[in-house]
């Protein structure tokens, strides 16, 4: 969060807190319902702590015709698309960083306090990302070495991000 002070015309200062914004964009919908329920009661959770918006690309139609690397191209465009200049973009990636569920927590507090860039995570199709979103990236952050569906991987997303406002707040959601 940043504090910001403001005083109007003879009024006294007032603190407001400025949310950053977090977008969880993914490819694809998520179509069973147990995982729909579960991410909803997260992202339900989450709004007394963040600005946070799901955004679905559609995914592609006719992919068999296409390549591996030419559907991650097509994907790269979409996903970009969606991502301005001053966007701080996180790839959940195999290939990223791991964090504890307590350094996740720090490294969102950090980025909440020392950046007014919103933050967009990304969840990219069954290919991967293509190298134009790999070099666009700020970031990447894997949430396990083992491998999840892009279904299952939403809903531990969403999760991870509450434990780590809740832990952020001090509160007892969060068990060392």
């Amino acid at each position: 969060m940043n504090p910001l002070l403001w005083s109007g015309p003879g009024e006294a200062k007032r603190l407001f807190v400025q949310y950053m914004k977090i977008t969880f964009l993914t490819v694809g919908k998520t179509e069973d319902a147990y995982l729909k329920e579960g991410i909803d009661k997260y992202v339900k959770r989450l709004k007394h702590y963040t600005k946070l918006e799901l955004v679905e690309i559609n995914e592609l139609k006719n992919t068999k015709a296409l390549s591996a690397e030419q559907q991650k191209a097509k994907e790269a465009e979409l996903i970009l698309k969606k991502v301005t200049p001053l966007d701080h973009l996180i790839l959940l990636d195999e290939k990223g960083i791991e964090y504890s569920s307590t350094q996740f927590a720090a490294y969102i507090n950090k980025k909440e306090i020392s950046s007014s860039a919103n933050m967009i995570f990304v969840i990219g199709g069954p290919y991967g990302f293509d190298q134009s979103v790999y070099q666009r990236a700020n970031d990447k952050i894997s949430l396990s070495r083992m491998t999840f569906s892009h279904q299952m991987v939403r809903l531990f997303f969403v999760e991870q991000l509450y434990r780590a406002y809740t832990i952020i707040k001090g509160e007892p959601y969060h068990h060392e």
